[in-house]
């Protein structure tokens, strides 16, 4: 690993058939799956690539409010690598790829945690990263309105320590068990001299199985339909590299108390990624559920379009849920504009759901005491997302 930069580049290769289960829109920033239109194999089946993208590296402090680029991340890079990748395979998918199985599709997704694992190296806090790991790919692939089955982890270090890996792998079969998939396996791999002492990185892969009748793809989104949005605990596993870069400037430490809370910063950062599946697939099974989207990278600028057909966009009400105090934080600390704030973080809702306004009127009526759902939006005509 570079002493100046870290970077990950994970794959997840699954076939898929010639109908696509999203909008063909591209997220240029943490994950993008492809789809080679032509055929592989004897059944004829066409490849659906799905990829994710992490960078990060320390940079010469801003003079002005910071950005995601400040922290080492260019989002514009990303376009143009899926641009590139678009000439060579043509046709950009979801957040997961598709393979037809008989009357179904299994659909997988990839992903590991980025720069939180540093934190995580700092904090000695091991035995919740291991949910953000499960979470960052059952929760893309959920957005199909897959079940998912099974998930398979990669955990790499220098020298393996046995109590933190135990730690790790305790955060992934509990994420598992959150999600009601199995761990099917995984590989450990011991490189000495690839990482500093103390160091591991992760990634996953998680495979879930849809009928072909019952995709969430987005296809019948008209303008009208409500946007509905869960509730994250927090950054989840997206940004931490601009995270890392306002903490260092921030004159604060992970033990001291985050402003405008009652936990310190290291409890903040380090709360793992809600896994939305049980939840995600119950309000599936009531109806009116039309397309879906896992706000990870890109935030609610890239990721809420990815669901939508030509001609249409969101209207983003403000101020319709609670933005949770770190983001406040973070925000004032590094300066940080608000298309910026929008553009990296989740804000506090981590998963959205278009639905028709009668879905809404239900959800919201009937929602338990424990269930926070907010309506954050409304579908419009137009391109993009615009806020109120």
């Amino acid at each position: 690993m570079s002493l100046s930069a870290w970077a990950e580049l994970s794959r997840c290769f699954a076939a898929a058939a010639s109908a696509k289960p999203n909008s063909g829109k591209s997220n240029p920033t943490a994950a993008t799956s492809l789809v080679i239109n032509s055929p592989i194999g004897r059944d004829g089946a066409v490849l659906s690539v799905s990829r994710s993208r992490k960078t990060s590296r320390i940079v010469v402090e801003a003079s002005q409010g910071l950005t995601y680029r400040d922290a080492g991340v260019d989002i514009d890079a990303g376009a143009e690598l899926v641009r590139r990748i678009a000439k060579m395979a043509p046709g950009i998918g979801g957040f997961g790829g598709l393979y037809p199985l008989g009357d179904s599709y299994l659909v997988a997704g990839t992903d590991g945690v980025g720069t939180k694992l540093m934190l995580a190296f700092e904090t000695g806090i091991h035995d919740t990263i291991g949910i953000d790991l499960v979470a960052m790919s059952v929760n893309d692939i959920v957005t199909s309105g897959a079940k998912p089955l099974f998930f398979l982890d990669y955990f790499a270090t220098g020298r393996l320590d046995v109590d933190v890996a135990e730690k790790v792998v305790k955060g992934i079969v509990d994420g598992c068990k959150q999600s009601d998939c199995v761990l099917l396996g995984g590989e450990t791999a011991e490189m000495p001299g690839l990482y500093k002492e103390g160091e591991y990185d992760l990634s996953g892969c998680a495979v879930g199985i849809v009928k072909k009748d019952s995709v969430i793809n987005g296809k019948n989104i008209v303008a009208g339909d409500v946007i509905i949005g869960l509730p994250s605990s927090g950054v989840h596993s997206n940004g931490f590299s601009l995270v890392r870069r306002v903490l260092a400037q921030s004159g604060l430490s992970l033990k001291d108390q985050l402003p405008g809370s009652n936990i310190t910063i290291a409890e903040a950062l380090m709360a793992p990624t809600v896994i939305y599946v049980k939840q995600v697939l119950d309000l599936i099974s009531k109806g009116g559920v039309k397309g879906i989207a896992h706000i990870t990278g890109g935030g609610f600028t890239d990721n809420i379009p990815r669901v939508f057909p030509e001609g249409l966009g969101a209207l983003i009400y403000d101020g319709s849920w609670e933005v949770p105090a770190v983001f406040k934080w973070l925000q004032e600390a590094g300066k940080i504009e608000d298309s910026e704030m929008r553009r990296t973080f989740n804000m506090g809702i981590g998963m959205i759901l278009v639905v028709s306004p009668e879905a809404a009127n239900r959800i919201l009526e009937n929602r338990g005491q424990t269930d926070k759902f907010y309506r954050i939006g409304e579908i419009i005509s137009g391109n993009g997302v615009t806020f109120s």
